[in-house]
């Protein structure tokens, strides 16, 4: 099969004989081996790769494979020589071992082999697409044919009848929803010099030793320290947060006194910054004055190892007779990749509930660039953020479309862009493309799906006979923001929510869901203010994305066999990142994205984006290689680790009921610890 496969990979990297052929670029052009600069470098290896996979079929492809196999020398280059080489041999095993195992797959092959061989118009670049799609991102075909008719079917797909309403709903969510965010920071602006910024000179001296160090984790628009406060994440959502309660207040929906409270996980990119940041943010929030109606607390992971060494390994110790418990709850944490402070921030609800305070009932996650827009919310739904959050049907109970039990014991509302917010809160922040594809979204294109499933699950409204918001609603899958004992691997740098679910996926007994709460709407800020750290990040966002696909791919084999039912339920979206082929769509999306930097007469990002993604996709490769993968192991042991958390937590509950001198002990113990980590702010 690999023969067809070359047939295909020929077809879309050269022009035909007719101007008005099909095809996604033309790498020739970017192979200049006399170029020896660095850019030029990337670009020769990237175009060499591509050509070595059309094969023989491609009169270049000699000359491109010699090109890859004399670079393995270099020493400023052998790595990414060696990620192009590697992903060759990859992508023929994959799609060797797949044909062999899946007659389906193979037959699509070979269809779309002997379709690209007679030669494609450029008018017919939609049905190109869709039958590209058909091998290599199948999630996607048909949506552009019948939007609505995908739409509904997705629907009726995520549809819950409802047995029982909550049996204990939120009633004050001012005092029974623990609100957490994760807090990411990362290196000032390229642009200014440290010694010009408003800080301290301590700060100053670490943040000129950091700059030297290689970056750790890559998030989405991390805070750049020393930005200005308007353009500060965390002062802005802080901000939205207490006027959001401010509103509540005159709504008479809470108390004059009332204040939230609100858990910040404090996460950083390099490891020179990890000691300061924390200092710098109170720093930074005492001097703001509009945070009168939250009392927040900041965890650094000095923290969470405190917790863990001082209440939850003595406690696991002394009541579950473990003997070495510390390695296991290394899970509970806040440095690293976004799935493992996602995890923190949604365990820390029991801790909180069972040690600190008793009538917290659940945990809603936000993220500091949005906001409630409680006006809007007034005028377009009838109710206020803290009326949707006592829905009966948070906690509500019923059987989904498959004749499954759920537990409706998770929450999710939805986004809209502020620059929609106009027009109506109704307005999906994920649209359909209306333009032309760019080359590497013939291999994969998730705004597709996941414009259909913003459409299908996050639009739905409960007005209709078929969803009433009483006897039947929708589950989601696609999300923003008990026994099952759900949990992000701390591997997961992005979808971290998306993951999140995942974890509950087999389950024999009620599987845990999140319920739509339509009406349940955030704006979405982040365009306000925050583009310097969006640009500076969104190279390291695409390679993540990238990762996403083959760590989403790895994940869901490790949870199940039944992979065809995971990708059934979780498709279109997020299941599209769970893909037959990973390898191969991940080097061919990276190689055609590269690409076409270099075609846009963008050197520097191509540069950054090869440079970079070659190395962390590797890094990647080796982390999912094999059946027992490092990423299987990994899994494997945060799932020990978290079951331990929730077993040690429930010990502690039981032994508090008894008047266990001992479990009181480790309760004052916890609330000192977090009496540490609560910010003295301005009244």
């Amino acid at each position: 099969m690999i023969n067809q496969f070359e047939t295909i990979i020929s077809a879309l990297i050269q022009p035909g004989d007719s101007e008005d052929t099909f095809y996604l670029l033309d790498p020739k052009k970017h192979f200049h081996e006399e170029r020896t600069d660095d850019a030029s470098i990337a670009q020769n290896l990237n175009a060499s790769f591509l050509i070595t996979l059309a094969g023989s079929k491609h009169p270049a492809s000699k000359q491109a494979k010699q090109y890859l196999t004399h670079m393995l020398d270099s020493p400023a280059w052998g790595y990414a020589a060696k990620f192009y080489l590697n992903g060759i041999r990859l992508i023929h095993q994959e799609i060797e071992t797949l044909c062999q195992q899946d007659s389906e797959f193979s037959n699509r092959l070979r269809g779309l082999s002997e379709w690209i061989a007679g030669g494609i118009s450029r008018d017919n670049t939609e049905e190109a697409a869709e039958k590209i799609w058909s091998v290599f991102f199948p999630e996607a075909t048909g949506i552009l044919e019948d939007k609505q008719g995908c739409q509904d079917s997705l629907r009726n797909k995520r549809a819950v009848k409802i047995t029982a309403p909550s049996t204990n709903p939120i009633c004050n969510p001012a005092q029974e929803i623990l609100f957490t965010s994760n807090v990411l920071f990362t290196l000032p602006q390229a642009s200014k010099s440290i010694d010009d910024l408003p800080l301290s000179e301590s700060i100053k001296k670490k943040l000129h030793q950091a700059i030297s160090e290689p970056q750790l984790f890559w998030y989405d628009h991390p805070i750049q320290i020393g930005i200005e406060p308007e353009k500060n994440e965390v002062l802005h959502g802080l901000s939205g947060l207490s006027q959001a309660l401010e509103f509540e207040k005159r709504y008479g929906n809470a108390l004059p006194d009332a204040r939230l409270k609100c858990l910040l996980s404090v996460s950083v990119t390099h490891r020179g910054i990890h000691d300061l940041v924390k200092k710098y943010l109170e720093d930074e929030l005492s001097r703001f004055s509009s945070l009168s109606n939250i009392d927040v607390y900041l965890f650094t992971e000095a923290d969470t190892r405190r917790l863990i060494e001082e209440v939850l390994t003595p406690a696991a110790k002394s009541y579950l007779r473990h003997t070495h418990p510390g390695e296991l709850f290394e899970v509970f944490g806040v440095d690293g990749e976004y799935g493992r402070h996602y995890s923190f921030l949604k365990a820390v609800a029991a801790l909180w509930s069972i040690l600190i305070q008793p009538e917290v009932k659940a945990t809603f996650k936000i993220d500091l660039d949005q906001t409630f827009p409680q006006e809007k919310l007034m005028q377009e739904t009838g109710a206020s953020a803290f009326d949707h959050f006592k829905t009966p049907l948070w906690g509500a109970s019923g059987f989904d479309d498959y004749g499954q039990p759920v537990e409706l014991g998770m929450i999710a509302g939805f986004l809209v862009n502020a620059a929609d917010i106009e027009k109506s809160l109704f307005t999906p922040d994920v649209k359909y493309p209306n333009r032309a594809f760019d080359p590497d979204e013939f291999i994969f294109f998730s705004t597709l799906p996941q414009a259909c499933s913003t459409e299908a699950e996050m639009m739905t409204r409960y007005n209709s006979n078929k969803f009433d918001g009483v006897q039947t609603c929708i589950q989601r899958v696609h999300v923003t923001g008990g026994t099952n004992r759900p949990f992000t691997p701390s591997f997961i740098g992005r979808a971290e929510d998306q993951a999140y679910i995942l974890s509950v996926f087999p389950n024999e007994s009620k599987k845990l869901a999140y319920v739509h709460k339509d009406g349940l709407v955030m704006s979405h800020n982040k365009e306000m203010f925050a583009q310097e750290a969006i640009r500076s990040a969104h190279v390291g966002k695409l390679i993540g994305d990238y990762i996403r696909i083959l760590y989403f791919s790895a994940y869901a084999r490790a949870i199940t066999n039944d992979i065809a039912a995971l990708k059934n339920f979780q498709d279109p979206f997020t299941g599209c990142f769970i893909s037959k082929i990973p390898t191969t769509v991940v080097y061919l999306r990276f190689a055609l994205k590269a690409a076409s930097f270099y075609n846009s007469d963008q050197e520097n990002e191509g540069f950054e984006f090869i440079e970079n993604g070659a190395k962390r996709i590797l890094d990647a490769l080796d982390f999912i290689q094999g059946e027992n993968s490092m990423l299987k192991q990994a899994y494997e042991k945060e799932h020990l680790g978290w079951n331990l958390y929730y077993d040690t937590l429930s010990a502690i509950e039981r032994m508090l009921d008894r008047g266990d001198e001992f479990a009181l002990k480790l309760r004052e113990k916890a609330q000192g610890i977090i009496n540490e980590c609560h910010v003295k702010l301005r009244s």
